[in-house]
């Protein structure tokens, strides 16, 4: 009896030293990026006086890559060995960012070397995320594990999420937002080290013909044809496509009307990023000790219903700061708990030859909600004016929570075997 518990349980990925590596690299880069999240959009509307409908496209052409190419990558991706194509994605990212603070001292930066490079980091950061998530379980190996390692993933995410808004405002603030992006730069360095030095091997290849079209059509018959990742993935375009569309809006309303500082701002997003570290935090407890599919509902109702906080804002400025907070506190709350479970139930339910595929349909369903979000935020806040407009993306978001209690996701009780 004592040896079989013994056999039973199994070390922890804190005794995993390749995935601990991979982890740190994720995380800094996760923070760095939050780093340009701020200080591309403010680039534009500083250096260049952009305009709303020019600050949507900026952020429709970071993600519109995902819509485009990320179907087209999954399948390559699946064909290949996935850490050397992360390492050249990261450099790719690492070079053209530190472009921008060189052109910019030069005085050779302009809006449309702006929004070309912005589309052209995206095209890697597509090749980045279809293989890092079809890497993990080889770095992980035990199923059992994958919700630890997504709870972790969660935390950093959350964690950059806190630290990053606060740490770009404060570098925008100092040193002019074209310069700060210079931290991101960095951030994908220290993680093409990480990646350096791993030492286990991905599993072999099988070499077998393929077929493009046929590869495509399999990877979306897995998704599309499975009801709970179906169900995941239109609710996530959903969920993503709010989340772009009010942030977006919420900083255009900060900059040009409220005429919020860079540092207020990163603030602001900042506090509120708490409530998405907390929620990663105390996922794996919480999916212990509730039915799963009822916290998934809980946490994506959060979620949803968070936007509705910001054009209820008024009255004296902190009062609204305050509003603001907790709109954003709601959002990322829901988002840390019911990442961890959109995760982990995609790992669960999918067989590693298909792993990359149905991570490109996710990614461009995931991202290509983020980039039409970040397009239409441009549009309707410069056709009615973003305080109206950030009304409208909130009841959007609300209406959806109906759909989501027809998903087959929030009866399940716990994760399939």
């Amino acid at each position: 009896m004592t040896a079989a518990t013994t056999t039973d349980v199994q070390p922890s990925l804190w005794h995993n030293r390749d995935f601990l590596r991979f982890w740190l690299g994720e995380t800094l880069s996760l923070l760095g990026s939050q780093v340009t999240n701020l200080a591309l959009p403010l680039t534009a509307i500083h250096a260049f006086n952009a305009t709303d409908e020019q600050v949507g496209l900026l952020r429709f052409l970071q993600l519109v890559p995902y819509l485009g190419l990320a179907l087209l990558f999954g399948v390559w991706v699946d064909r290949v060995r996935r850490r050397p194509v992360m390492l050249g994605a990261n450099l790719t990212r690492m070079v053209l960012l530190a472009l921008i603070p060189a052109l910019y001292w030069l005085d050779a930066l302009n809006l449309t070397s702006l929004l070309l490079i912005a589309c052209t980091v995206g095209i890697a950061s597509v090749l980045f995320d279809v293989s890092w998530m079809s890497y993990l379980p080889a770095l992980v190996k035990d199923p059992r594990h994958y919700v630890e390692a997504s709870a972790k993933l969660g935390i950093s995410s959350s964690a950059a999420d806190v630290a990053g808004p606060g740490l770009a405002g404060a570098l925008v603030s100092a040193v002019t937002a074209p310069v700060a992006l210079v931290a991101d730069a960095f951030s994908y360095l220290v993680s093409t080290i990480s990646l350096l030095l791993i030492r286990g091997r991905e599993p072999e290849i099988t070499a077998t013909k393929r077929h493009l079209r046929s590869e495509l059509r399999d990877g979306l018959r897995w998704v599309f044809g499975n009801p709970i990742l179906r169900a995941l993935a239109l609710i996530g375009f959903c969920c993503n496509f709010s989340m772009v569309t009010v942030w977006t809006m919420f900083l255009l309303y900060g900059t040009n009307d409220l005429q919020l500082e860079a540092s207020t701002l990163g603030g602001i997003f900042a506090a509120a990023s708490l409530g998405g570290l907390i929620g990663a935090t105390a996922s794996r407890r919480i999916i212990a000790r509730f039915p799963l599919g009822r916290v998934y509902f809980i946490a994506q109702t959060a979620l949803l219903l968070g936007p509705s906080l910001i054009p209820l804002a008024d009255g004296p400025r902190p009062v609204m700061v305050t509003m603001f907070v907790l709109s954003f506190f709601s959002t990322y709350l829901g988002l840390g708990v019911a990442g961890v479970i959109i995760v982990s139930l995609r790992q669960t339910v999918t067989p590693q030859s298909m792993m990359a595929r149905m991570t490109a349909v996710f990614r461009t369903l995931l991202f290509g909600g983020g980039a039409i979000g970040g397009l239409t935020a441009g549009l309707l806040a410069g056709a009615i004016g973003t305080r109206p407009a950030l009304t409208v993306a909130a009841i959007a978001s609300a209406t959806v929570v109906l759909a989501l209690d027809l998903s087959p996701v929030t009866r399940l009780r716990t994760l399939p075997t």
